[in-house]
């Protein structure tokens, strides 16, 4: 078994090592969020596009799956969009209170021009089944300013730092991971600062291992995640993320033209796996012709009109792995990396 890994998010949580699974709205349920945290990491999953009856009941069997848990928090998160949650403000409401009410360990937000708001109420809810374990509030920042009011303004528990690597909807100006990272390490420092998750286009150990001695608290994994049994991809998508170089991959508002969710917040778009869609976006090929086309390519399992998120560590997966496997041997890669570096020095 490999050496546990001490950082503030590793405290924070109580984990093994410093490994998250991304709240990826329709792309992760709370069956892979368990398999992470029950490896030693901790796993989210994206709350979008269902009811409170479904929520309930994927958390009520994220609860059962866990043995002897009783009535100790449940040991995984649940993810919220900003934007989505503002559009719908009272049906967003009833699904914050049931993660509350389940006792969930987090809450990740992410993409909303008020989300101070969203953690007001959180914070405020009398929903919870566990007052004396209110959730932590995870906040995924794409700039150095939205960092610093997370963490000084907001008071949140854990930041997440997401560079232009990443897989799904991120801020298309903005830089690479390591980048962000060692600017929001320099605008927040000191032991008081939040833990500082990097995410985006992370794929092994030995990533993780340099983000967390450039002094990040772990890593969060989306796509990595998506080439899993628990994920519920397609296996069409599946087969596209293992066949992908990370050149396949764009930055693009076409994907969400062909779905018809071009409602984000401005600035954002989202990277995937470069097929049709974009190609005839590019082309000028009218929008509602090509949401059709992405309609019956659901349908029918055809690649080339399916939006495939993918974030550019993309080619350096090719197995698919449960989710437990994949933290396990995460965990050795990071710590046989970080005991390699020592060799470094003389």
């Amino acid at each position: 078994m490999a050496q546990v890994i001490k950082t503030k998010l590793t405290k924070l949580l109580g984990l093994r090592v410093p490994i998250v699974s991304a709240a990826m709205a329709y792309a992760s349920l709370s069956k892979l969020a368990v398999e992470v945290s029950q490896a030693g990491g901790f796993g989210f999953f994206g709350v979008a596009g269902i009811t409170t009856t479904q929520l309930r009941e994927q958390l009520s069997n994220a609860r059962s799956s866990i043995p002897d848990l009783g009535a100790k928090p449940l040991p995984i998160g649940c993810g919220f969009l900003g934007w989505i949650m503002d559009s719908k403000e009272d049906e967003y409401k009833q699904l914050i209170d049931v993660t509350l009410e389940s006792g969930v360990r987090a809450i990740w937000l992410a993409f909303g021009t008020d989300l101070h708001r969203w953690i007001q109420y959180i914070r405020n809810s009398r929903a919870s089944a566990h007052p004396e374990h209110k959730p932590l509030i995870f906040v995924q920042v794409t700039s150095v300013e939205e960092a610093v009011q997370a963490a000084n303004d907001w008071k949140v528990d854990v930041i997440i730092v997401q560079g232009n690597e990443s897989g799904g909807h991120g801020r298309s100006s903005a830089p690479s991971t390591m980048v962000l990272l060692s600017e929001v390490l320099a605008a927040l420092p000191g032991e008081h600062s939040p833990p500082i998750l990097a995410a985006g286009g992370i794929a092994n150990g030995a990533q993780i291992a340099a983000y967390l001695t450039a002094g990040a608290s772990g890593a969060v994994l989306g796509t990595r995640f998506l080439l899993t049994p628990e994920s519920p991809f397609s296996a069409v998508q599946k087969a596209a993320l293992q066949a992908a170089k990370s050149t396949n991959t764009v930055r693009t508002l076409a994907f969400d033209q062909a779905r018809g969710t071009n409602h984000w917040p401005e600035g954002i778009d989202g990277r995937g796996i470069r097929n049709k869609i974009v190609d005839e976006i590019e082309a000028g090929v009218d929008e509602k012709t090509v949401q059709e086309k992405h309609r019956n390519a659901v349908q029918a399992g055809d690649p080339n009109y399916l939006v495939i998120w993918s974030g550019q560590g993309v080619s350096l997966m090719n197995e698919i792995k449960p989710a437990r496997e994949i933290v396990q041997e995460l965990h050795v890669d990071i710590v046989q990396t970080l005991q390699k570096a020592q060799q470094l020095l003389i």
